[in-house]
Parts: C-alpha cells; structure tokens; sequence
C-alpha cells in the first residue's frame, strides 16, 4: 500500500536531519530496514511490539514488518505559491502525498540560522500555511469559473453541488483556515471534495525540533504552538533531531537504549514519529502467523475482510469465502492457535466484517 506522509518545513528547521535519521533507522532496531526508491522517498518499516511477540510464541522461519513511505521535500519559502524558490515543485510534491508531517523548529541555536531571522514556531507554520492555502485557494476559483454558470442558470444538479462544495472551501481559505476545517454533510459532497486533491485537507502532524533539554517535556515554543493549533485537531509530536542522529551512531541495542534512559525517554522519536506517521495515514494492521512467516499487513482503518484479504493478493479479495479472526490478546493469553481453538476463542467471520487492528487473520477463498 504506498500511501505517503510528505515531510514539509521552512529551510533549517531539521527536515532533512530527521530524513536521515529515518534513513539510519535500520541501525535502531534489527527490523527497521529501509531502502530509496527515489533520491528524497524512503519506505521505513513501522516498529510494533505485537509482531516480535507473535513470532516468539510461533517460532517463524521469518518475520516480516510492514512498512511506511516518507516523502522529504525541499524547504519552502515565503512567495511559493507563487513560484518562489521552485515553489511550484515543491507544492506538486506535497499534492502527491497523503498526509503531511509539518516540522517546526522549536530549539533556540545561534549557529544555525534561521531563515526569518528569529525562532517562532507559530508565525513559521503561518507562512506554509498561507502559501498551501493560496494555491488551494488558486485551485478554487479555476474550478469555480468552471462551473458557476452552469449551476446557477442550468439544471445540471451535480454542477450545483460541485459549486456549493466550492463555495464553501472559498469561504474557509479567505478566512485564514485550512480546508480540513469544512465538514459535509452528505457522500456526494465529500466525494466531490476529495476530488479536488486540496493542500490543505490533508492530515497533518505538527513536529516539533526541541533541543536536548526539552526532549522530554518540550519548552515555551512548544506550548506556544500547542496553543496555536488546538483548534485543528492535530497531533504534536517532539523530537530532538539532534538526539536522534546520536542514536543513530549507538551500534547496540543496549547501548541506544542505555542513552535513551539517561535522558528519560523510554524510545526514539524516530520510532514515535514512524508509528505516527501510520497513524497519520489512517492505516492499521492485521497479521498472519505460521511456521513459515509471522507477518504484519497494512490497510485502511475500516476495511472489510474481503478487502483486507486483497492486501494479500487479488484472487483472496476476488474468491473471497470468509475470514478465520483471532483476538491478538487471546493468541497472547492461549499461546497457540491450536490452543485458540480449543477454548473457542477463534470466530469465523463473512464478508461483512470490519476487521480490526491487531487481528490475526486466515483467509479462505475459491478462484
């Protein structure tokens, strides 16, 4: 499933350190493996405890994680909807994504500069904000031109709808807010926005670049933002790039972790910011345990057995005849499926099945 989380930013604000880290991420933990399938996309596998527990308990010939794709994209800049500093690249660029990890730095630093002179996270997110909305905003009144005739004097009903749901994205961009913000009411309207591939009605996660002493529980910078964003609904996550790429240098494991309690952190951000990422993305996991491979499988939060059975491949989805599901709490609790099975803890699931995050899943099909 190759959906993406694009990685955005002013210039000097740590993206591409964290980049790096992600890209060293194999060094952290003996299944984070990573690979580039352009010069700025890395696919990172996402860390998940339940998986290493599985395959204690079954003693696979392999273990296979699932994985995550992390855009890093250039450094924006004030006028880039404009195309300023390749703006318009780089805003095609975030189009392609699926969610946006927005980093913010939030360490004070007199040998980094900054590109406005000043640290402020708030007034920093501003400026991406402002330009991803007037290229959205841009988007907008093409469409609009498009199509008001056509609603207001014909009797074309989805020109009107289109029209309304346009209207209504204009109406939120002038006044300063992201399109996240609109909500609709009926499948035909979200249908119709989701078409329209907007900037700004993309999950975002805010990250924000602390130093080492704000690692833990963040600094003024943070709360200022914190206070800034409440209203979105977005995550926040902190991170101390520089800490990361220390950790990176550790080849043990023990040795990661030993630095890591020394300053109080229990994992990562690297880790923190992966599974968050997935999250972000609106992913989940099921798995598929046997002596040949215990393995994790991404899908979409909400998807059906049938559709879950297609991650595995097209004939599973097309022959579909149902799902055998266990609770992985209770594969934990009985140790084995046999040993599920016996206390009749494994259900038999149909079609219409809404599978869960963490279920251990066997398909049955006929093609």
């Amino acid at each position: 499933m190759s959906l993406q989380c694009g990685i955005i930013g002013l210039p000097n604000v740590g993206k591409s350190t964290l980049f790096n880290c992600l890209s060293n991420a194999r060094a952290q933990a003996a299944n984070f493996p990573f690979c580039t399938i352009e010069p700025n996309v890395g696919v990172i596998t996402v860390p998940d405890d339940r998986l290493n527990k599985l395959a204690e308990l079954v003693k696979p010939n392999r273990i296979v994680p699932t994985t995550v794709e992390i855009v890093d994209i250039a450094g924006l800049v004030k006028g880039a909807s404009k195309g300023e500093g390749l703006g318009n690249k780089f805003l095609a660029n975030i189009r392609e994504t699926d969610a946006i990890l927005h980093v913010l730095r939030c360490f004070e630093d007199e040998n980094v500069t900054h590109v406005d002179g000043s640290v402020d996270p708030v007034r920093d997110k501003e400026i991406i904000d402002y330009e991803l909305q007037l290229k959205d905003l841009e988007t907008i009144e093409s469409r609009i031109q498009k199509v008001q005739k056509q609603a207001q004097t014909g009797g074309d009903k989805q020109a009107k709808l289109a029209y309304e749901v346009l209207v209504k994205f204009r109406e939120t961009l002038l006044a300063g807010k992201p399109a996240r913000t609109v909500s609709f009411e009926t499948k035909d309207e979200e249908k119709i926005a989701n078409e329209l591939f907007l900037l700004t009605t993309k999950p975002v996660m805010y990250v924000c670049n602390v130093d080492e002493a704000s690692a833990v529980s963040g600094n003024a910078h943070v709360e200022r933002l914190k206070e800034a964003v409440k209203e979105e609904g977005a995550e926040i996550l902190i991170i101390a790039a520089k800490i990361e790429s220390e950790i990176a240098e550790f080849e043990t494991y023990e040795e990661r972790q030993l630095f890591l309690a020394e300053l109080g952190l229990e994992e990562s951000g690297v880790a923190r910011l992966i599974r968050s990422a997935y999250k972000l993305l609106n992913l989940s996991t099921y798995f598929t345990a046997g002596v040949q491979e215990v393995r994790a499988w991404t899908f979409l939060t909400g998807s059906k057995a049938p559709v879950c059975a297609g991650v595995i491949h097209t004939d599973f989805e097309k022959g579909f005849i149902r799902a055998e599901v266990i609770q992985y709490e209770d594969f934990l609790k009985y140790g084995s499926e046999a040993a599920v099975k016996e206390a009749g803890k494994l259900s038999v699931e149909g079609k219409e099945y809404v599978v869960q995050d963490g279920d251990i899943m066997h398909f049955r099909f006929n093609v």
